[in-house]
């Protein structure tokens, strides 16, 4: 039986970084992954390989990165029938830092939808994809309800504290 995960994919290892983010939220939330380095323009035919063998083995949802053009999270969508998450990244050569890859995603043709998150967002883009795989398995769905009941216990402490000490006691303590 094939083993359930999520295939992220970026088209240079400059993208780790921001791609590693996506790999360590769905370890938090219980769920498994498979990262590889496979650019749309470079490698298609192994991009395209490494799809197909991915669902066959378990693959639920790709997480692909991309900077300037963006091609790959397109490219991704366009052979598989999977819930794809395109995370566009900022690039160093850009002038716009980041927006051509934006809307490179976003605006994907009728039919080869691509969810986006926010720019170098990987770990919305863990999230999501835990959220996928958790409408159907209620060991990650409720892993993904105590990551956010988490988060809110977190943010309510911060506020108890600055009610405490005051902005500037709480900005003190920070530093």
């Amino acid at each position: 039986m094939s083993k359930t995960f999520v295939g992220i994919v970026m088209g240079s290892d400059s993208d780790l970084a921001v791609m590693a983010d996506v790999a360590k939220v769905l370890e938090q939330l219980g769920v498994e992954s498979e990262m590889r380095v496979l650019s749309a323009h470079r490698v298609p035919e192994d991009l395209v390989k490494w799809i197909r063998d991915a669902e066959k083995r378990g693959c639920k949802v790709f997480v692909a990165g991309a900077g300037m053009a963006a091609a790959l999270p397109g490219t991704v969508a366009a052979h598989t029938s999977l819930p794809v998450i395109g995370v566009p990244l900022t690039s160093v050569s850009s002038v716009e830092g980041g927006l051509d890859a934006i809307l490179s995603i976003l605006q994907m043709p009728p039919g080869v939808p691509v969810a986006t998150v926010g720019l170098n967002g990987g770990k919305n883009a863990g999230v999501l994809a835990a959220q996928i795989i958790g409408a159907g398995d209620s060991n990650v769905l409720q892993n993904v309800r105590m990551f956010k009941e988490k988060q809110a216990q977190d943010v309510l402490g911060k506020d108890k504290k600055l009610q405490e000490k005051g902005y500037k006691g709480y900005l003190e303590e920070k530093k």
